[in-house]
């Protein structure tokens, strides 16, 4: 009897300065490299969205990222990027910054990420396995160092860096000032989820998001409908048309029927609106 088909995605590994050379499990890293990201192709039914591990052992630039209204009026088409990060893993001290402590105009933004100052402004939190954040277009933002998580966004490239540390890259000045909102990080946009349990955790505009714990309920079956989605898996073995998934796969469903899960399997789910 054949094999069940598999729909896992492609992955392809991607090198980053401050990316790290030992991977955690189920992961591995060719030697001599630097992997800083894992990125799972996006499949034809859902070009949307991108789902990505990301590991760091130094800090990323300070970027943000425009709007959807932003790029169209740029002619670019529907590039904006809103993103989240769920938190798997964090050495002692790690943080990550989004936002700034105080309102700041775009004059003294520059200013500051000419100087280096601009890290200093940003609001830095303090980040363990299970912290959840919503990153919104616009926001001014940058991942720690000794920082594990995965992140769910739509699929853009447009990525605008207004500090980097003195790292010999490009930086993105007028573009990424003109987009960025100078304003203190929404506490509504982060959460401290518990190890286990149902959790809904973007419901929009671009895509939604929930963690199902063990089979969907049926608020969770009628929000996705029977449109295609991603799925993520977190714990246990998730089984997609008989293919077996575990943790550090991603894979798509044609609709969310398709996916089986028992009481002791953890996953994320994510489809576009």
């Amino acid at each position: 009897m054949s094999e069940p088909a598999s729909r896992k995605l492609p992955v392809r590994l991607v090198e980053k300065p401050w990316g790290r050379d030992t991977l955690p499990a189920p992961f591995g890293s060719p030697a001599g490299s630097r992997i800083g990201e894992i990125w799972f192709e996006p499949p034809p039914e859902l070009p949307q969205l991108l789902v990505k591990y990301i590991f760091t052992s130094e800090k990323l630039s300070v970027q943000v990222h425009p709007s959807d209204a932003q790029t169209e009026a740029e002619g670019l088409g529907r590039q904006g990027k809103e993103e989240c990060w769920l938190i798997t893993g964090a050495e002692p001290g790690a943080t990550i910054g989004i936002g700034f402590r105080h309102a700041i105009g775009a004059e003294a933004m520059r200013a500051a990420a000419l100087d280096g100052s601009i890290e200093g402004l940003m609001q830095w939190y303090p980040v363990a396995a299970g912290d959840f954040f919503l990153i919104p277009a616009n926001t001014v933002h940058a991942i720690g160092a000794g920082v594990s998580l995965i992140e769910i966004q739509q699929n853009s490239d447009i990525t605008y860096r207004l500090y980097d540390y003195g790292r010999p890259r490009a930086l993105h000045l007028e573009k990424g000032i003109a987009v960025a909102t100078g304003k203190p990080y929404s506490p509504s946009c982060h959460r401290r989820l518990p190890p286990w349990g149902q959790a809904s955790l973007v419901a929009g505009p671009r895509f939604r998001l929930d963690r199902l714990a063990g089979s969907p309920p049926a608020e969770i079956r009628r929000a996705y409908g029977e449109g295609a989605l991603l799925v993520v898996p977190l714990a246990g073995q998730i089984r997609l048309n008989g293919a077996v998934l575990s943790a550090g796969d991603c894979a798509v469903a044609s609709a969310l029927g398709e996916v089986e899960l028992s009481g002791d399997d953890l996953c994320l789910i994510a489809q576009p609106c």
